[in-house]
């Protein structure tokens, strides 16, 4: 399994509007494509700034790449995020995991 995770800012006053865009738009996208495992989404506001933060799980690079393109560490950007003043991390980390435990606390 990979992990792939992104963040970005947009101003306060835009988020409530870029979080209805994000979701219906790139999460919905996403959890749709082929070799997609999961999606994780984030949201946090920290003063003027809402940040979001987006992990999503994929099978194989196969399938990252079908999503990113095969630059697969450079961020996918949207035409509309312009619209939300919105200042994305241009590279992405990708962590390649054997499994996934939940954890529940000490052991």
């Amino acid at each position: 399994m990979i992990l792939r995770s992104w963040h970005g800012v947009v101003p306060d006053r835009l988020g409530d509007a870029f979080e209805q865009y994000f979701r219906k738009v790139v999460v919905d996208e996403i959890e749709n494509l082929s070799g997609n495992l999961g999606v994780f989404f984030r949201r946090e506001t920290q003063g003027e700034f809402t940040h979001i933060f987006l992990i999503t799980y994929w099978d194989d690079w196969a399938s990252i790449r079908r999503f990113a393109g095969a630059n697969a560490h450079i961020a996918v950007t949207y035409p509309d995020d312009l619209k939300y003043e919105l200042i994305s991390d241009p590279i992405v980390l990708h962590q390649e995991c054997l499994t996934i435990q939940p954890w529940y606390g000490e052991s």
